[in-house]
């Protein structure tokens, strides 16, 4: 492939690495970014030995696959990444305790801190940390980070990765590729805020966990309200702004709890299905019926993979879509890093979250031809079929069921998500109809997309089409409402901004006019679906991605095909 770069991985600065704080919805005052030069081995052996050498130096948060970590190398299932740097112990008072974060390491990790292991974490798109103080001592201290990942050879969550890629599907990547960073936290700390706004009420539920009972203080916009750990305050507002696209109003507070403080941000929002008028469902926002004009986004960037290079990168593709006219981006088959969320709270985009789908090898004529067929003749499928559905493994089914709970745990508190996709085109699907009931207990504030695409069990908030190579059409449900979840693909080829010779797309356009005319027609159809019912919208996609060049922006980012400017007067 053509390496590609983005601006702002050209002018990424190595000893200043995404500094900005982490975690934007639990701020503490401060904290120690552990981005930057470590030192990476990649063995062929399974072995529990620490390497004696090391290979060189390795950029993290950028997983080895990518440019941007300076070592552009694929780990291979049966091998072993090994990092390693040294840092100073942080200042602290005697009982204070010293918290080790890591945003997402793919796929299987231990870690060691001082040649002693200080624990481990499977999931490669999950944050954990560590309790390490134990393992620390004055002055110069070590840490080393043992990884592993089979990538799409086994069942566990991979999203849109490959080892063979091609396609829609793209680059697998490794290892570290979020922020790894230290905090120091009293003895007695606030571990979670668990925040949840009663929209009709005009009140906030807010919920300070920790495994200490303390006394809890609340400071909202000046307002102070007290409670205790683990027991619900609810705060009743003399003045509600409804969080919307068009005006994204976030409440600041901040919560002490014993010798702990953190600063924190919610929004009153709500999003429901209504019946109009005529009774037909309508995907609501706030009680009122909002059209959800959405994009598809894969979450991949030429030079970092996974890893946007910076935060104005992240902000830069949410910004473009908003000036684009979408209001909502669907977040496809990967897990962001937090201050990506909190970029869509502040901005106001409405995110769909999905579930990272899992499973063994996909059988693709089942779950994409024949799937189509099902759908135009209207057949309904069970998805009992574990075999057909990539699903046979006890143990990956369970794993999977335990990620949704993380996951939904873990965004909770954002008010931009406004829908969980359970499961995308049946990749790894099973048991629907329990797992949308299991996520309904975990969020009942949130919709539900149960089968995106087909394979539909009949139950969630949508009625769920994928429709790439058919006339668009709507026929409403009497319950749930109606949403075009993927459509568009449009492909075209921008000369200089394409990584491969390759072009996967669902039409393919060479003149530019040609490809915006198709583009704004149709949107116009969608507008005249929505008089019949439709609620929603997803074009495929923000951006290209390696083969695929159906994005409104080229992979560099350096293009708006929709507009398609002389590259001075292109957007920044």
């Amino acid at each position: 492939m053509k390496q590609l770069y983005t601006r702002w991985g050209r002018d990424v600065d190595p000893e200043h690495v995404l500094e900005e704080y982490p975690r934007p919805l639990m701020k503490r005052e401060k904290f120690m970014n552990l981005n930057g030069w470590w030192d990476y081995r990649i063995t062929r052996s399974r072995s529990m030995e620490r390497p004696g050498v090391y290979d060189g130096k390795i950029l993290v948060p950028f997983s080895p696959e990518s440019a941007l970590s300076g070592v552009k190398r694929q780990v291979k299932p049966g091998e072993t990444l090994w990092y390693r740097r040294s840092f100073q112990h942080p200042a602290a008072s005697g009982r204070d305790r010293i918290l080790l974060h890591f945003g997402a390491v793919d796929q299987m990790c231990i870690v060691y801190v001082n040649q002693k292991r200080a624990g481990s974490h499977k999931g490669g798109y999950l944050p954990f940390d560590l309790d390490i103080t134990r393992f620390l001592k004055e002055g110069e201290n070590e840490l080393c980070v043992q990884v592993r990942d089979v990538s799409d050879t086994s069942y566990h969550a991979r999203g849109k990765q490959k080892l063979k890629r091609g396609g829609m599907f793209y680059t697998a990547q490794s290892g570290i590729w979020q922020t790894v960073w230290m905090e120091t936290v009293p003895e007695d700390y606030i571990r979670e805020l668990r925040c949840r706004p009663d929209y009709d009420k005009k009140e906030v539920e807010i919920t300070v966990l920790s495994d200490a009972k303390m006394d809890v203080a609340v400071d909202l916009e000046g307002k102070l309200f007290a409670g205790m750990t683990n027991i619900p305050i609810r705060i009743p507002l003399e003045r509600m702004e409804s969080w919307t696209p068009e005006h994204p109003y976030l409440y600041l507070y901040t919560v002490v709890a014993g010798k702990d403080r953190v600063e924190s941000y919610f929004a009153m929002r709500c999003f429901t299905v209504e019946k109009d008028r005529r009774g037909i469902p309508r995907l609501c926002l706030n009680h009122r019926p909002y059209f959800q004009k959405g994009i598809l986004d894969q979450g991949y960037w030429p030079d970092g993979l996974y890893t946007a290079p910076s935060d104005e990168a992240m902000i830069f593709d949410i910004t473009a879509m908003k000036e684009e006219g979408y209001c909502m981006i669907r977040k496809h088959c990967k897990i962001e890093p937090q201050r990506w969320y909190y970029h869509c709270d502040r901005l106001g985009m409405i995110v769909w979250q999905d579930m990272v789908n899992g499973g063994s090898a996909y059988h693709h004529w089942f779950v994409t031809y024949a799937a189509t067929v099902f759908g135009l003749l209207h057949i309904r499928v069970t998805d009992r079929m574990k075999m057909w559905l990539s699903r046979k493994s006890p143990e990956g089914r369970k794993e999977f069921e335990k990620e949704i709970k993380s996951t939904i745990k873990v965004l909770y508190n954002h008010p931009s998500i406004a829908v969980w996709t359970l499961f995308n085109e049946g990749w790894g699907q099973f048991d629907t109809a329990r797992l949308e009931q299991k996520m309904r207990a975990l969020d009942p504030t949130r919709l539900i997309d149960a089968a995106s695409g087909w394979f539909d069990q009949g139950t969630g908030d949508f009625q769920s089409t994928h429709n790439y190579f058919f006339r668009l059409g709507v026929k409403p449900e009497k319950e749930r409402a109606c949403i075009l979840s993927e459509f568009g693909g449009f492909s075209m080829r921008v000369k200089g901004h394409c990584s491969t010779m390759q072009m996967y797309g669902y039409r393919i356009f060479a003149d530019k006019k040609k490809f915006r005319r198709a583009y704004r027609n149709i949107w116009q159809e969608v507008a005249e679906l929505e008089k019949d019912g439709l609620c929603a919208a997803v074009y495929t996609q923000l951006s290209d991605v390696e083969d695929e060049v159906n994005g409104i922006l080229t992979y560099d980012r350096e293009v708006r095909k929709t507009r398609l400017q002389k590259r001075k007067e292109q957007i920044r």
